[in-house]
């Protein structure tokens, strides 16, 4: 029945992957089941018979669908079905997409779509790497046309050790979370997060990883030579040569008029009658090609800008190749909030709010990777006014969730443990004015809005971006690309980092891949570049983070009890928890492990709260001060809860500094005292003396 089944088998870092073909999904243009170890990924591509109307560019769409069976699980939604992506998803998607769309015909209007279906996960083998590889065999081995074939491999950095393909435990201990692709040529994406790695260690395992790329992807050329079909003739939609050189002679004076200006808004105010000047002689020329008129005229800047760059090293704003746009930063922009930070470099402008939440408020994840929540959050919003556009507003896309991840990945190593600093962090960038790199604006800003607000991150963290233009062998870079510097250029190099080492990068590329001395050359520039925006900007803005969290923000304490012990703090039908909660006006939140987290407005009420689950979880202990509630009144004295379920006697000769003929005199049930322990008896029973409190508090004084 399946003639035409076939298996593929070779390795990957030293773990076998298989490719079958011919048994599923006959219909798809091209279709592979990936085995890697016992990983599954169902990898398929498909394309239109016909080009897509009036459009102006290459339809491609990659999906990334993680299934919970594939990790034994039942989706918790009420519907008890996978719904939108998860924010892992559409990250994978992205980056699958970065290395296949730019050896995609430019020309081509056919809509692509690549559909990777995660159908088991084993913890070792990661389904993203198979699902990047399953995805250049389907394409190598459809009528699709395809430059390819790519390969992807995850590389690691485990105690000093550059490692390709690290499993699960070597992961969860790696400084260094990165992903290269490329073809056999080039390397054409590169996406990592680190903990402060030096530029020389990045690049050599970028150089390590590209290494094993070229291995996977001459094997994927055997596959395809074997079983490829012959790829489809598609409709070019390239503009005809003869009525681009008609608009360029006619125009060419004009656009380079128009574009020579740093102010985006000068710029767009010249364009339009240049445009419309165009369109009044070449619309009756050319009826009905409207869009190809602006297609060319889209190309003709393309022209100008690249050409200045290539032959005159001539910026549109007039900068050096190596010069960054005027920066300014600002804190405490906004009352009320935990903390805010506002970056400018240029036209661009990202403002970013910091909040500060209980552990508790941490957000809950359901995907397959086994990361059930995290903590730290970014988020990242680009409303339409910031490029002087009127969209609606309809929630963040693929983009805003990407940009978001890359500035919360980039800021991730500095973030403190729970342990040093017990909150949920949520950032929210805004961004207010865009005239490109807005994603490195908000790693700039975010780093501002962390310190603001008292958070104290092990290092300071700004971003920037290089911009790359190739002719033939002919190239060049330049650092702090605006708006159309990254529209008509080859290359969008993104780096976070701090001045010890790099913590995040992100490589866009229009162009098939980059040569190692490019990687090398884009590293130190952006090293450069991000030393000059912490020294001369950000931390003359704030030098460090505040020693105090905001008045609005609440005051976290934290500490650990033997697990057993959480029984005891929670109480009977949570009563004992609720009383604390509800006297000292705290909330509590309490781990499996023993790790309580306790939180509220006014600090002096929060130390009350832990001394009372630390009376509570560990017994009282000889010399102690506890502030405690009177209970009951005796003639010879008074009994104190000094915490829930227990109590201890204070008899009348240690009530207070006089002699006291009646209790009272002193105290009233409902009053809170301080008490000291002065005895524990044989049967628990304990003695508490308010005297002896008094007078160690008072010696305490003193001693100040």
């Amino acid at each position: 029945m399946f003639e035409h089944y076939r298996v593929f088998e070779t390795q990957l870092a030293g773990k076998k992957i298989t490719f079958e073909t011919g048994k599923m999904c006959a219909l798809a243009g091209g279709s592979v089941l990936v085995r890697y170890g016992e990983t599954t990924v169902l990898c398929n591509a498909t394309m239109s018979e016909k080009p897509r109307e009036g459009i102006d560019f290459f339809p491609l769409s990659v999906d990334f669908e993680e299934k919970l069976y594939s990790v034994g699980r039942i989706p918790g939604s009420f519907l008890r079905r996978e719904g939108r992506p998860s924010e892992k998803a559409i990250l994978t998607s992205r980056v699958v997409d970065r290395p296949i769309r730019p050896l995609f015909p430019k020309d081509m209007r056919n809509d692509v779509s690549v559909v990777m279906t995660v159908l088991s996960v084993d913890p070792d083998c990661q389904p993203e790497i198979a699902g990047m590889i399953g995805t250049s065999v389907a394409l190598s081995i459809s009528n699709i046309p395809w430059n390819g074939p790519i390969a992807g491999v995850a590389v690691g950095l485990v105690d000093g050790e550059i490692v390709v393909c690290p499993d699960a435990e070597q992961r969860a201990k790696s400084d260094l979370q990165l992903t290269v692709a490329g073809t056999d040529k080039k390397v054409c994406m590169i996406e990592a997060g680190a903990n402060e790695v030096d530029d020389d260690t990045m690049f050599q395992a970028i150089m390590t990883g590209y290494a094993e790329v070229q291995k996977m992807v001459e094997f994927i050329k055997t596959i395809q030579a074997e079983i490829g079909k012959p790829k489809y003739q598609f409709e070019s939609m390239e503009v005809p040569h003869e009525l681009f050189d008609a608009i360029k002679d006619f125009a060419i004076d004009d656009i380079k008029a128009a574009l020579d200006t740093d102010d985006k808004n000068v710029r767009e105010a010249r364009l339009l009658p240049v445009k419309n000047a165009i369109h009044e002689k070449f619309d009756p020329l050319y009826p009905e090609q409207e869009a190809v008129i602006d297609e060319a005229i889209y190309k003709l800047q393309k022209f100008v800008v690249r050409r200045w760059l290539l032959d005159e090293g001539k910026r549109v704003d007039g900068r050096k190749l190596d010069e960054i746009r005027p920066l300014a930063a600002e804190v405490g922009v906004i009352p009320r909030v935990h903390g805010s930070g506002m970056f400018t470099r240029g036209q661009t402008q990202v403002l970013t709010i910091a909040t500060l939440g209980t552990v508790s408020e941490a957000q809950i994840l359901d995907g397959i990777d086994g990361e059930d929540s995290k903590r730290y959050m970014h988020q990242y919003n680009f409303p339409s006014y910031s490029v002087g556009e009127t969209k609606p507003s309809r929630g963040p896309g693929r983009r805003e969730i990407g940009h978001g991840a890359l500035a919360e990945r980039a800021l991730l190593p500095v973030i403190p443990s729970v342990d040093e600093f017990p909150y949920a962090l949520r950032l929210v960038s805004e961004v207010l004015s865009s005239n490109g790199s807005t994603s490195q604006g908000s790693i700039c800003g975010s780093t501002l809005a962390l310190m603001d607000a008292g958070v104290p991150i092990k290092a300071p963290v700004a971003g920037i971006s290089c911009g790359l233009v190739t002719e033939g062998d002919r190239w060049m870079t330049m650092v702090d690309i605006q708006g159309l510097e990254d529209f008509f250029g080859d290359m969008d190099f993104k780096v976070g980092g701090t001045h010890k080492g790099i913590t995040a990068i992100q490589m866009d590329l229009k162009i098939d891949g980059l040569t190692p001395k490019i990687i090398k050359e884009a590293l130190a520039k952006t090293h450069k570049a991000r030393d000059y925006i912490l020294d001369e900007v950000m931390l003359k803005a704030i030098p460090a983070p505040r020693e105090e969290l905001s008045k609005y923000a609440p005051k976290m304490k934290s500490l650990t009890i033997h697990p057993d012990k959480i029984r005891e703090v929670i109480g009977s039908g949570g009563k004992v928890i609720q009383k604390i909660c509800a006297d000292c006006d705290v909330k509590i939140d309490i781990e499996d492990d023993g790790r309580v987290f306790i939180s509220g407005i006014d600090i002096d009420n929060v130390k009350r709260a832990v001394q009372i689950v630390e009376t509570i979880a560990k017994d009282p202990e000889v010399g102690a001060i506890y502030r405690g509630k009177v209970t009951r009144l005796m003639n010879f004295g008074a009994f104190v809860e000094i915490a829930p379920g227990k109590e201890g006697l204070v008899h009348i000769s240690k009530l207070a500094n006089h002699r006291v003929e009646k209790v009272e005199d002193v105290v009233t049930v409902g009053d809170e005292v301080l008490v000291k322990v002065t005895d524990i008896d044989q049967q628990g029973r304990i003695n508490l003396s308010r005297k002896d409190a008094l007078a160690a508090i008072e010696a305490k004084r003193n001693q100040k």
